[in-house]
């Protein structure tokens, strides 16, 4: 069996040195929904038939899949394209940019350098920037994956604040007689706001999160999903806060070969510029929720 494996290990590595050699591999993304659903139940007017469906609309668009594109030194990570439904395409569009997903993620580990397209409440970005250095520990675990045999490593990283997947609720613990207790305040000290919950006055960022990753020798590429990267193995799972990436299907050298470049549409700005952007627009989110006519007045100024 181990002569199996070491003779099957140079012959990857002969595809590995040809001239064309290119991989596919195909992930099955899920986030977690538990906290953005409950910015919603403090709302009065909200119905629980009107919770359950936003719960079951948020769970079914973050549950994604995506085809990464690779070879020794570069990658394109894009969301596969499905039918949405009518009426849908402009709020889902919006959901899946600030989730962090949309466009196309390209990556080179070689220059360490990534290049992402994001389009976010109509203006079009292109983030420029340095790949993250993950400190990774390798944790002596393994599980299968598939037909792959895959190891385990952590790594604790400073949380990207433009992903709002990142995003959790200030008051998630508290006791609802206490919240009760705030809300009444709130109304006397300002009795032009409206009786609706301002639930992005309660969203904060975590500081920093720690990532799982499941990495596999047997495709030795220093590439993953998304910007995880700098294993000695291809990642084939990822846990990153309230999402996991689990590979579903790996090709490898097929005939189908698909160009490995970055995009070059939108604004171009670095990860810092674009998180600020974000920053700000969170703010006039939570000042235009705060005031009368709440969010129906919000408008997104910007110059080119």
């Amino acid at each position: 069996m181990k002569k199996i494996f070491i003779a099957s290990f140079f012959c990857f590595m002969g595809s590995m040195n040809a001239q064309n050699f290119q991989g596919v591999a195909v992930y099955e993304s899920k986030t977690s929904t538990a906290e953005f659903t409950k910015g919603f139940s403090g709302n009065k007017d909200m119905t629980p038939e009107m919770q359950k469906q936003i719960e079951e609309r948020m769970r079914k668009m973050f549950e994604k899949t995506f085809v990464l594109n690779f070879d020794r030194s570069a990658s394109i990570y894009k969301e596969e394209e499905k039918l949405e439904a009518p009426g849908q395409q402009g709020g889902a569009r919006m959901m899946t940019s600030m989730m962090g997903g949309g466009g196309t993620h390209y990556k080179n580990v070689k220059e360490k350098q990534y290049i992402v397209d994001r389009e976010f409440f109509g203006k079009e970005f292109l983030i420029k920037d340095s790949l993250p250095n993950y400190n990774w520990k390798m944790e002596g675990e393994s599980k299968q994956i598939g037909n792959y045999m895959c190891f385990k490593a952590t790594a604790v990283v400073k949380a990207n604040e433009s992903d709002f997947r990142n995003f959790r609720f200030r008051n998630r613990d508290k006791k609802e007689e206490d919240k009760k207790e705030e809300d009444k305040k709130e109304v006397v000290k300002d009795s032009t706001k409206t009786n609706k919950t301002n639930f992005t006055k309660d969203w904060e960022m975590p500081k920093e999160n720690t990532i799982t990753a499941w990495y596999c020798p047997e495709i030795p590429i220093n590439q993953g999903p998304e910007n995880y990267w700098g294993l000695p193995g291809l990642i084939l799972e990822v846990s990153d806060g309230k999402t996991i990436i689990l590979c579903s299907k790996i090709v490898m050298n097929s005939k189908d070969k698909v160009e490995i470049k970055p995009v070059a549409k939108g604004k171009e700005v670095s990860q810092t510029e674009y998180n600020e952007i974000i920053k700000k627009k969170m703010e006039e989110m939570q000042e235009m929720n705060a005031g009368p006519g709440g969010g129906n007045r919000m408008q997104f100024r910007m110059g080119r």
